[in-house]
């Protein structure tokens, strides 16, 4: 009786001889902050992020504020099954042993009548200090408080977040068009940041401010989100980082098993990985 391959063709057998590609890799981090999901919104990069979850582990895993956008429910529900999904992740995370921490922000500051209580095996803290691996301090919060629109001027703060839904709107049509040219992702409400003089004043002073307080603690740095603007930088020796949005950064902050400190994006997760496993299909037999 003839061996069952012997039945197949040539190509066939060429195929079944091909080594399976990997699996796709798990990137494991000491550490993981990931802030301003906004999820609830239309805005959010739910399936990017839930493929980020997914691609990554770590020991800690901080959520540094507005996870659940508390104010844009309140005007119109939007929960779809991948927002569920990604909060099923991270309770699984933390039922297998991951640190789960989250920091409440302005957009979901309800959570903060739960600060010092766990749910979940979640942590549910109002700020607290990170130390690395290589021995630096570091502060963590979402950074509200030290934004002058929020505390001095919360109507103007719901205004500004009614308008920057309309400019994602329109974000939103135009990546459409520039998807169908072939063109990458690119985010009008961070070019119209970077050209403002003052956003760029009001980014600079929120900067300077929570560095400001880090060194009244006696801290080497601090780690924050809240203005959706991914960054690591000195600031007169104060060591500031800010883990972006999964809005339109779709970045986070990562800490390296030797304590480095580094931002990383969906794409230098996720994206390449699915990169090198089509390049090994394409590998001849």
């Amino acid at each position: 009786m003839m061996p069952a391959d012997q039945f197949l063709d040539k190509k066939m057998q060429k195929l079944l001889k091909t080594p399976k590609p990997p699996k796709k890799d798990i990137k494991h981090f000491r550490t993981i902050w990931i802030s301003d999901l906004h999820l609830g919104t239309t805005g959010c990069q739910a399936k990017r992020l839930l493929e980020f979850l997914k691609a990554t582990e770590s020991e800690t895993l901080y959520l540094v504020g507005d996870i659940i956008d508390g104010w844009q429910l309140k005007r119109r529900w939007y929960w779809d099954q991948t927002h569920n999904n990604i909060v099923q992740t991270v309770l699984k995370k933390a039922k297998k042993g991951t640190n789960v921490i989250f920091v409440p922000g302005n957009h979901d500051e309800a959570a903060r009548q739960f600060i010092e209580l766990d749910f979940g095996g979640i942590q549910v803290r109002d700020e607290l200090v990170h130390t690395t691996a290589d021995g630096k301090r570091m502060l963590v919060l979402h950074g509200d408080r030290f934004d002058g629109v929020i505390a001095c001027a919360k109507w103007l703060a719901y205004l500004g977040d009614s308008m920057y839904t309309v400019i994602l709107k329109i974000n939103q049509v135009f990546n459409q068009w520039r998807a169908r040219a072939g063109l990458p992702y690119w985010s009008l409400s961070q070019y119209l940041k970077s050209k403002v003089k003052n956003a760029v004043s009001y980014i600079t002073k929120f900067e300077d401010a929570l560095a400001d307080e880090a060194r009244k603690r006696g801290l080497d740095g601090v780690i924050c989100g809240h203005i959706h603007k991914p960054e690591i930088r000195d600031i007169n020796g104060i060591m500031y980082c800010n883990d972006g949005d999964w809005v339109e950064s779709l970045s986070a902050l990562i800490e390296e098993a030797d304590g480095e400190l580094r931002l990383i994006t969906w794409h230098d997760v996720v994206h390449q990985s699915h990169h090198v496993e089509l390049q090994h299909l394409a590998l001849p037999a």
